[in-house]
Protein backbone atom coordinates (compact mmCIF):
# COMPACT_ATOMS: atom_id res chain seq x y z
CA UNK A 1 0.00 0.00 0.00
CA UNK A 2 1.22 3.71 -0.73
CA UNK A 3 2.27 5.51 1.58
CA UNK A 4 0.27 9.15 2.16
CA UNK A 5 1.46 12.10 1.01
CA UNK A 6 3.12 14.00 4.00
CA UNK A 7 1.69 17.26 3.09
CA UNK A 8 -2.13 15.73 2.96
CA UNK A 9 -1.19 13.93 6.62
CA UNK A 10 -0.04 16.91 7.78
CA UNK A 11 -2.82 18.92 6.53
CA UNK A 12 -5.02 16.13 7.97
CA UNK A 13 -3.62 15.62 11.23
CA UNK A 14 -4.18 19.55 12.35
CA UNK A 15 -7.61 18.06 12.56
CA UNK A 16 -8.62 16.66 15.62
CA UNK A 17 -8.80 12.63 14.93
CA UNK A 18 -8.93 10.13 16.87
CA UNK A 19 -5.57 8.63 16.15
CA UNK A 20 -2.63 8.63 13.34
CA UNK A 21 -4.02 8.51 9.45
CA UNK A 22 -3.24 5.60 7.34
CA UNK A 23 -4.20 6.02 4.08
CA UNK A 24 -5.50 8.97 2.29
CA UNK A 25 -7.28 8.42 -1.43
CA UNK A 26 -8.64 10.38 -4.30
CA UNK A 27 -12.88 10.32 -3.55
CA UNK A 28 -15.67 11.08 -6.24
CA UNK A 29 -15.40 13.07 -10.02
CA UNK A 30 -16.17 15.96 -8.61
CA UNK A 31 -15.73 19.29 -10.86
CA UNK A 32 -14.57 21.87 -8.11
CA UNK A 33 -13.08 20.69 -4.72
CA UNK A 34 -10.38 18.10 -4.27
CA UNK A 35 -11.59 15.25 -2.41
CA UNK A 36 -9.68 12.51 -0.44
CA UNK A 37 -11.26 9.47 2.14
CA UNK A 38 -9.07 9.08 5.03
CA UNK A 39 -8.81 6.45 7.17
CA UNK A 40 -7.55 6.64 11.08
CA UNK A 41 -6.58 4.26 13.33
CA UNK A 42 -8.07 4.54 16.66
CA UNK A 43 -6.83 2.19 18.62
CA UNK A 44 -6.45 -1.92 18.36
CA UNK A 45 -7.98 -2.98 15.15
CA UNK A 46 -10.78 -0.23 14.61
CA UNK A 47 -10.38 2.00 11.94
CA UNK A 48 -12.55 5.25 11.43
CA UNK A 49 -13.12 6.84 7.70
CA UNK A 50 -13.63 11.15 6.86
CA UNK A 51 -13.28 12.87 4.31
CA UNK A 52 -10.68 15.73 3.55
CA UNK A 53 -11.62 18.38 1.03
CA UNK A 54 -9.71 21.31 -0.79
CA UNK A 55 -12.15 24.15 -0.99
CA UNK A 56 -11.47 25.63 -4.57
CA UNK A 57 -11.80 29.32 -2.79
CA UNK A 58 -11.70 30.77 -6.82
CA UNK A 59 -15.57 29.27 -6.72
CA UNK A 60 -15.48 30.32 -3.11
CA UNK A 61 -14.30 33.44 -2.65
CA UNK A 62 -15.23 33.72 1.20
CA UNK A 63 -15.27 29.94 2.28
CA UNK A 64 -15.14 30.57 6.21
CA UNK A 65 -18.90 31.84 5.48
CA UNK A 66 -19.24 28.17 3.34
CA UNK A 67 -18.19 26.97 6.90
CA UNK A 68 -20.22 28.94 9.20
CA UNK A 69 -23.35 27.72 6.90
CA UNK A 70 -22.42 24.17 7.31
CA UNK A 71 -22.40 24.61 11.18
CA UNK A 72 -25.43 26.23 11.42
CA UNK A 73 -27.09 23.65 9.15
CA UNK A 74 -25.44 20.97 11.62
CA UNK A 75 -26.81 22.53 15.06
CA UNK A 76 -29.98 22.85 13.22
CA UNK A 77 -30.30 19.32 12.28
CA UNK A 78 -29.32 18.38 15.72
CA UNK A 79 -32.13 20.24 17.25
CA UNK A 80 -34.76 19.17 14.40
CA UNK A 81 -33.58 15.37 13.78
CA UNK A 82 -35.62 13.43 11.55
CA UNK A 83 -37.32 10.75 13.67
CA UNK A 84 -37.74 6.97 12.38
CA UNK A 85 -34.99 6.79 9.90
CA UNK A 86 -31.68 6.74 8.99
CA UNK A 87 -30.69 10.64 8.29
CA UNK A 88 -27.18 11.89 8.61
CA UNK A 89 -25.82 15.33 8.03
CA UNK A 90 -21.72 15.04 8.20
CA UNK A 91 -20.08 15.95 11.21
CA UNK A 92 -17.24 18.55 11.01
CA UNK A 93 -13.72 18.03 12.87
CA UNK A 94 -12.89 20.64 14.27
CA UNK A 95 -8.91 22.21 13.83
CA UNK A 96 -7.46 20.69 17.24
CA UNK A 97 -5.73 24.22 17.08
CA UNK A 98 -7.99 26.89 16.74
CA UNK A 99 -10.85 24.96 17.22
CA UNK A 100 -13.14 25.48 14.08
CA UNK A 101 -13.66 23.35 11.44
CA UNK A 102 -11.16 24.53 8.81
CA UNK A 103 -7.93 24.83 7.99
CA UNK A 104 -5.92 27.43 5.60
CA UNK A 105 -2.22 26.00 4.99
CA UNK A 106 -0.18 27.42 2.53
CA UNK A 107 -2.62 30.30 0.87
CA UNK A 108 -4.89 26.77 0.70
CA UNK A 109 -8.64 26.00 2.41
CA UNK A 110 -9.01 22.69 4.35
CA UNK A 111 -11.80 20.89 5.90
CA UNK A 112 -12.55 17.38 7.46
CA UNK A 113 -15.71 15.68 7.57
CA UNK A 114 -16.88 12.58 9.04
CA UNK A 115 -17.26 9.77 6.04
CA UNK A 116 -21.31 8.43 5.94
CA UNK A 117 -20.32 4.44 6.18
CA UNK A 118 -22.51 1.93 4.70
CA UNK A 119 -23.83 4.47 2.04
CA UNK A 120 -23.41 4.75 -1.96
CA UNK A 121 -23.77 7.18 -4.57
CA UNK A 122 -24.72 6.77 -8.27
CA UNK A 123 -23.64 8.70 -11.55
CA UNK A 124 -26.88 7.09 -13.08
CA UNK A 125 -30.19 6.05 -11.99
CA UNK A 126 -30.87 2.18 -12.97
CA UNK A 127 -34.19 1.73 -12.00
CA UNK A 128 -37.47 3.68 -10.59
CA UNK A 129 -36.63 2.28 -7.08
CA UNK A 130 -33.54 4.66 -6.98
CA UNK A 131 -35.30 7.61 -9.06
CA UNK A 132 -37.78 7.23 -5.85
CA UNK A 133 -35.11 7.24 -3.11
CA UNK A 134 -33.00 10.40 -4.79
CA UNK A 135 -36.28 11.98 -4.87
CA UNK A 136 -37.15 11.08 -1.51
CA UNK A 137 -33.60 12.08 -0.18
CA UNK A 138 -33.52 15.58 -1.53
CA UNK A 139 -37.55 15.77 -0.21
CA UNK A 140 -36.02 14.92 3.32
CA UNK A 141 -33.49 17.28 3.21
CA UNK A 142 -35.57 20.28 2.31
CA UNK A 143 -38.01 18.91 5.48
CA UNK A 144 -34.88 19.17 7.47
CA UNK A 145 -33.91 22.56 6.23
CA UNK A 146 -37.59 23.60 6.04
CA UNK A 147 -37.67 25.29 9.31
CA UNK A 148 -34.15 26.89 9.37
CA UNK A 149 -34.34 30.57 9.10
CA UNK A 150 -32.32 31.66 5.67
CA UNK A 151 -31.32 34.78 7.09
CA UNK A 152 -29.33 32.66 9.07
CA UNK A 153 -27.08 31.73 6.14
CA UNK A 154 -25.07 33.37 3.91
CA UNK A 155 -24.85 33.69 0.30
CA UNK A 156 -21.70 32.34 -0.54
CA UNK A 157 -22.02 32.58 -4.14
CA UNK A 158 -24.23 35.73 -5.14
CA UNK A 159 -26.10 34.95 -8.54
CA UNK A 160 -25.71 31.35 -8.50
CA UNK A 161 -28.88 29.73 -10.06
CA UNK A 162 -29.65 33.35 -10.86
CA UNK A 163 -30.35 32.47 -14.76
CA UNK A 164 -29.88 36.39 -15.88
CA UNK A 165 -26.96 36.90 -14.10
CA UNK A 166 -25.52 34.03 -16.22
CA UNK A 167 -26.94 35.58 -19.68
CA UNK A 168 -24.93 38.68 -18.57
CA UNK A 169 -22.11 36.49 -18.30
CA UNK A 170 -22.70 34.54 -21.62
CA UNK A 171 -22.65 37.96 -23.17
CA UNK A 172 -19.73 38.97 -21.97
CA UNK A 173 -18.08 36.13 -23.03
CA UNK A 174 -19.58 36.09 -26.49
CA UNK A 175 -17.92 39.93 -26.78
CA UNK A 176 -14.36 38.38 -25.95
CA UNK A 177 -14.83 35.53 -28.33
CA UNK A 178 -17.33 35.56 -30.47
CA UNK A 179 -18.84 32.29 -32.37
CA UNK A 180 -16.53 31.18 -35.34
CA UNK A 181 -17.55 28.98 -38.02
CA UNK A 182 -18.23 25.60 -35.27
CA UNK A 183 -21.53 24.44 -36.44
CA UNK A 184 -22.29 23.37 -32.98
CA UNK A 185 -21.15 26.66 -31.44
CA UNK A 186 -23.68 28.60 -33.88
CA UNK A 187 -26.70 26.11 -33.04
CA UNK A 188 -25.74 26.24 -29.41
CA UNK A 189 -26.11 30.70 -29.67
CA UNK A 190 -29.11 30.10 -31.66
CA UNK A 191 -30.39 28.19 -29.05
CA UNK A 192 -29.54 30.72 -26.48
CA UNK A 193 -31.43 33.66 -28.39
CA UNK A 194 -34.39 31.86 -29.12
CA UNK A 195 -34.69 31.28 -25.04
CA UNK A 196 -33.73 34.66 -23.57
CA UNK A 197 -37.12 35.62 -22.17
CA UNK A 198 -37.01 32.71 -19.92
CA UNK A 199 -34.13 33.21 -18.08
CA UNK A 200 -36.09 35.83 -15.74
CA UNK A 201 -38.72 33.94 -14.78
CA UNK A 202 -38.11 31.97 -11.12
CA UNK A 203 -36.58 35.23 -10.31
CA UNK A 204 -39.40 37.53 -11.54
CA UNK A 205 -41.74 35.12 -9.64
CA UNK A 206 -39.57 35.55 -6.15
CA UNK A 207 -40.06 39.52 -6.93
CA UNK A 208 -43.50 39.09 -7.49
CA UNK A 209 -44.17 37.15 -3.94
CA UNK A 210 -44.91 34.07 -5.40
CA UNK A 211 -42.49 32.23 -4.61
CA UNK A 212 -40.14 33.00 -1.48
CA UNK A 213 -36.24 32.36 -0.23
CA UNK A 214 -35.33 29.60 1.65
CA UNK A 215 -32.35 27.49 2.69
CA UNK A 216 -31.78 24.99 -0.36
CA UNK A 217 -28.66 22.25 -1.47
CA UNK A 218 -27.98 24.25 -4.36
CA UNK A 219 -26.20 21.34 -6.25
CA UNK A 220 -28.74 18.23 -5.45
CA UNK A 221 -27.09 16.38 -8.35
CA UNK A 222 -27.93 12.37 -8.09
CA UNK A 223 -24.56 12.11 -7.16
CA UNK A 224 -24.88 14.15 -3.95
CA UNK A 225 -27.76 12.04 -2.75
CA UNK A 226 -26.53 8.86 -0.51
CA UNK A 227 -28.03 5.70 -0.56
CA UNK A 228 -28.07 2.76 2.61
CA UNK A 229 -25.35 -0.19 0.80
CA UNK A 230 -27.83 -2.33 2.10
CA UNK A 231 -31.62 -0.92 1.62
CA UNK A 232 -31.17 1.45 -1.64
CA UNK A 233 -33.11 4.28 0.76
CA UNK A 234 -31.59 7.50 0.72
CA UNK A 235 -29.61 8.40 3.87
CA UNK A 236 -27.98 11.87 3.29
CA UNK A 237 -26.99 14.61 1.18
CA UNK A 238 -23.14 15.53 0.96
CA UNK A 239 -21.22 18.49 -0.84
CA UNK A 240 -23.26 20.88 0.92
CA UNK A 241 -20.92 23.48 0.20
CA UNK A 242 -23.64 25.24 -1.87
CA UNK A 243 -26.30 25.28 1.11
CA UNK A 244 -27.51 29.04 0.88
CA UNK A 245 -30.93 31.18 0.61
CA UNK A 246 -32.77 30.04 -2.40
CA UNK A 247 -35.52 28.87 -4.42
CA UNK A 248 -36.03 25.25 -3.90
CA UNK A 249 -37.01 25.23 -7.34
CA UNK A 250 -33.33 25.24 -8.33
CA UNK A 251 -32.84 22.49 -6.55
CA UNK A 252 -36.08 20.23 -7.77
CA UNK A 253 -35.13 21.37 -11.24
CA UNK A 254 -31.68 20.37 -10.87
CA UNK A 255 -32.50 17.13 -9.16
CA UNK A 256 -34.58 16.24 -12.02
CA UNK A 257 -32.16 17.52 -14.85
CA UNK A 258 -29.55 15.27 -13.72
CA UNK A 259 -31.83 12.30 -12.90
CA UNK A 260 -33.70 11.93 -15.46
CA UNK A 261 -31.78 12.21 -18.43
CA UNK A 262 -30.59 8.52 -18.48
CA UNK A 263 -27.54 8.83 -21.22
CA UNK A 264 -25.95 11.62 -18.48
CA UNK A 265 -24.35 14.86 -18.44
CA UNK A 266 -21.42 13.58 -20.12
CA UNK A 267 -23.44 11.86 -22.96
CA UNK A 268 -21.03 11.00 -26.11
CA UNK A 269 -24.14 11.10 -28.67
CA UNK A 270 -26.04 14.75 -27.90
CA UNK A 271 -29.23 13.50 -29.84
CA UNK A 272 -29.39 10.56 -27.77
CA UNK A 273 -30.42 12.60 -24.61
CA UNK A 274 -34.15 12.33 -23.58
CA UNK A 275 -36.37 13.76 -20.30
CA UNK A 276 -37.19 10.24 -19.30
CA UNK A 277 -41.03 10.78 -18.01
CA UNK A 278 -41.20 7.64 -15.80
CA UNK A 279 -37.97 8.83 -13.80
CA UNK A 280 -39.77 12.07 -13.39
CA UNK A 281 -42.96 10.64 -11.98
CA UNK A 282 -41.27 7.99 -9.50
CA UNK A 283 -38.58 11.24 -8.58
CA UNK A 284 -41.71 13.46 -7.88
CA UNK A 285 -43.22 10.57 -5.89
CA UNK A 286 -40.35 10.27 -3.82
CA UNK A 287 -39.94 14.05 -3.25
CA UNK A 288 -43.20 15.27 -2.51
CA UNK A 289 -43.92 11.84 -0.16
CA UNK A 290 -40.95 13.20 2.04
CA UNK A 291 -41.48 17.41 1.72
CA UNK A 292 -44.88 18.00 0.62
CA UNK A 293 -46.02 20.02 3.61
CA UNK A 294 -43.78 22.69 3.16
CA UNK A 295 -44.95 23.58 -0.13
CA UNK A 296 -47.52 25.78 -1.41
CA UNK A 297 -49.71 25.10 -4.64
CA UNK A 298 -47.66 27.87 -6.50
CA UNK A 299 -44.52 25.90 -5.48
CA UNK A 300 -45.69 23.13 -7.54
CA UNK A 301 -46.95 25.19 -9.99
CA UNK A 302 -43.25 26.38 -10.77
CA UNK A 303 -42.00 22.40 -11.15
CA UNK A 304 -42.16 22.23 -14.93
CA UNK A 305 -40.62 25.72 -15.21
CA UNK A 306 -37.91 24.58 -12.79
CA UNK A 307 -36.81 21.89 -15.04
CA UNK A 308 -36.62 23.81 -17.87
CA UNK A 309 -34.98 26.57 -16.84
CA UNK A 310 -32.20 24.61 -14.56
CA UNK A 311 -31.34 22.56 -17.92
CA UNK A 312 -31.26 25.74 -19.94
CA UNK A 313 -29.13 27.47 -17.20
CA UNK A 314 -25.85 24.41 -16.89
CA UNK A 315 -26.09 24.07 -20.70
CA UNK A 316 -25.87 28.08 -20.70
CA UNK A 317 -22.85 28.00 -17.63
CA UNK A 318 -20.94 25.37 -19.91
CA UNK A 319 -21.17 27.17 -23.74
CA UNK A 320 -19.84 30.58 -21.27
CA UNK A 321 -16.90 28.54 -20.13
CA UNK A 322 -16.32 27.47 -23.38
CA UNK A 323 -16.13 30.67 -25.08
CA UNK A 324 -13.98 32.05 -22.13
CA UNK A 325 -11.09 29.12 -22.04
CA UNK A 326 -12.65 26.82 -19.52
CA UNK A 327 -11.73 28.10 -16.63
CA UNK A 328 -14.26 27.18 -14.71
CA UNK A 329 -15.13 23.33 -15.15
CA UNK A 330 -12.69 20.58 -15.02
CA UNK A 331 -11.85 19.69 -18.50
CA UNK A 332 -10.68 16.78 -20.56
CA UNK A 333 -10.41 18.18 -24.10
CA UNK A 334 -10.80 22.17 -25.77
CA UNK A 335 -14.57 21.28 -26.46
CA UNK A 336 -15.78 19.44 -23.47
CA UNK A 337 -17.59 22.45 -22.17
CA UNK A 338 -19.21 22.72 -25.86
CA UNK A 339 -19.76 19.37 -26.00
CA UNK A 340 -21.53 19.45 -22.52
CA UNK A 341 -23.71 22.35 -23.19
CA UNK A 342 -25.62 20.41 -26.30
CA UNK A 343 -26.00 17.72 -24.09
CA UNK A 344 -28.19 20.05 -21.72
CA UNK A 345 -29.82 22.07 -24.19
CA UNK A 346 -30.82 18.91 -26.27
CA UNK A 347 -31.95 17.91 -22.40
CA UNK A 348 -33.98 21.34 -22.32
CA UNK A 349 -35.74 20.38 -26.28
CA UNK A 350 -37.15 17.05 -24.65
CA UNK A 351 -38.19 18.67 -21.55
CA UNK A 352 -40.20 21.24 -23.74
CA UNK A 353 -41.38 18.58 -26.27
CA UNK A 354 -43.44 17.13 -23.32
CA UNK A 355 -44.19 20.03 -21.28
CA UNK A 356 -47.77 18.86 -21.12
CA UNK A 357 -47.07 15.38 -19.73
CA UNK A 358 -44.99 16.69 -17.17
CA UNK A 359 -47.51 19.29 -15.98
CA UNK A 360 -49.85 16.53 -15.86
CA UNK A 361 -47.75 14.49 -13.69
CA UNK A 362 -46.90 17.18 -11.33
CA UNK A 363 -51.50 17.89 -11.33
CA UNK A 364 -51.49 14.00 -10.45
CA UNK A 365 -49.55 14.37 -7.80
CA UNK A 366 -51.05 17.38 -6.11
Amino acid sequence: MATPAPELVAVAEAFALPGPVTTIAPLGNGNVNDTYLLEVHSGGSTASRYVLQRLNIGVFPQPELVMQNLEALSAHAEQHPLIGQRWEVPRLIANRHTGRPWLWAEGQFWRLQSYIEEAVTVEAITDREQARQVGRGLGLFHLLISELPPEQLADTLPGFHVTPTYLAAYDQALLCSPIGQDGREQWCAAFVEQRRELAPILEDANKAGLLQLRPIHGDPKINNVMLCAHTGTAVSMVDLDTVKPGLVHYDIGDCLRSACNPAGEEACEPDSVKFDLDLCETLLEGYLDAARTSLSDTDLDYIYVSVRLISFELGLRFLSDHLAGNVYFRTTHPNHNLARALVQFRLTESIEAQEEKIRQIVAKLR
